[in-house]
C-alpha cells in the first residue's frame, strides 16, 4: 500500500501551517520537494525550510529532491497540462519506486490547499495507473490520497485587507485571469476573485464601479498589499507587479473585485 498525503501548507508562512499538516508530515517515509528552476528558488527554500522546521526526527524521514518536468507553453494549453500532468505522475511513481520499494507513506506539501486551483488531486489520481508499470516491489500497489487542508491565498488575502469575501448575501465567483480575460464579468457575480492572473487581466473590465484589494507574496516577508477604486490604482498594480516580479524572479498574487467595497469601510492600503 502506498499512502499518498497532499499537504496543504499555506502560502509560504509556517506560522499558517497547520496541526495536521504537521502529523502529516511527521507520518510520513518520504517527503518529494519539486524545483522548478532557478528563478523559483525561493519555493522550494520555503518548502526545505518548512521540512527542517517542522520534522521531529529528520533521520526517519527521507527528503527527496526532484525536477518538475515543465509545461509545454506553445502547445494548445488544455492538452499541454494534460501531457504535463502525465509527465509529473510517471516522475512521482518513479520516484516511489526508488525510494519506497515496499510502500509507505508519501508527503507531498502543496501551496494553499490542494482543492483550489491546484492540480495535485488530478495528477495524483494517475498514480496508481503510473505505479503499475513499476518494475520493482511497489508494482500493482493500490495507492490511497489523503488531503490535509491549508490556508489559501484567498483567505490570507481577505484577512490581510480586513474584508469579508462577499457582499451581504451574495454570490462570489472564484476564477482565473484568463477566463476574466476571454469572457469578461461573470454573470450574477457580485464579487469575483481572480487566480491565475498572469499579470492584468482586470485590463479588459469597464473600470466604473470597480473595486480591487490586490495582493502578492501574501503571508510571506515580502508581501504586497494595493486597494481601491480599478481605475484609480490599476496602474499602480501593474507597475508594483512587474517591478516585484523583476526583483524576485516570479510573482504570485491574487486579487478581489467588488462592485461596492462589501459594505465594510474602505481604508485605502498601498503596502510599499
Amino acid at each position: 500500500m502506498i499512502t499518498l498525503s497532499l499537504i496543504g501548507i499555506g502560502t509560504g508562512n509556517p506560522d499558517h501551517v497547520t496541526l495536521a499538516a504537521v502529523r502529516a508530515l511527521n507520518e510520513a517515509d518520504l517527503i518529494l520537494l519539486p524545483r522548478k528552476g532557478d528563478a523559483k528558488s525561493d519555493l522550494i527554500d520555503l518548502r526545505r525550510l518548512l521540512c527542517h522546521n517542522l520534522l521531529n526526527d529528520p533521520d526517519r524521514t527521507r527528503v527527496v529532491e526532484f525536477d518538475l518536468p515543465r509545461r509545454d507553453a506553445h502547445a494548445d494549453y488544455l492538452s499541454a497540462v494534460e501531457a504535463w500532468h502525465a509527465a509529473i505522475a510517471d516522475a512521482w511513481a518513479a520516484l516511489i519506486e526508488t525510494h519506497l520499494p515496499r510502500g509507505g507513506q508519501v508527503g507531498m506539501l502543496i501551496w494553499g490547499d490542494p482543492s483550489l486551483y491546484d492540480s495535485s488531486l488530478r495528477i495524483a489520481s494517475r498514480l496508481e495507473t503510473c505505479m503499475k508499470g513499476c518494475t520493482k516491489g511497489t508494482a500493482g500497489y493500490p495507492v490511497e490520497v489523503k488531503v490535509i487542508p491549508g490556508i489559501t491565498s484567498l483567505q490570507v488575502l481577505t484577512a490581510e485587507h480586513r474584508i469579508p469575501l462577499n457582499a451581504l448575501a451574495e454570490p462570489v465567483q472564484i476564477t482565473t485571469g484568463r477566463r476574466l480575460r476571454e469572457h469578461g464579468w461573470p454573470d450574477e457575480a457580485a464579487t469575483v476573485a481572480v487566480m491565475l492572473d498572469s499579470g492584468g487581466a482586470f485590463e479588459s473590465l469597464v473600470p466604473e464601479g470597480l473595486y480591487i484589494w490586490w495582493g502578492a507574496y501574501l503571508g510571506m516577508d515580502k508581501q504586497h498589499l494595493i486597494d481601491g477604486w480599478l481605475a484609480d490604482v490599476a496602474p499602480s498594480i501593474l507597475e508594483r507587479r512587474a517591478a516585484l516580479r523583476e526583483r524576485h524572479g516570479w510573482i504570485m498574487d491574487i486579487y478581489l473585485l467588488a462592485r461596492s467595497p462589501l459594505g465594510v469601510s474602505v481604508q485605502h492600503r498601498d503596502d510599499q
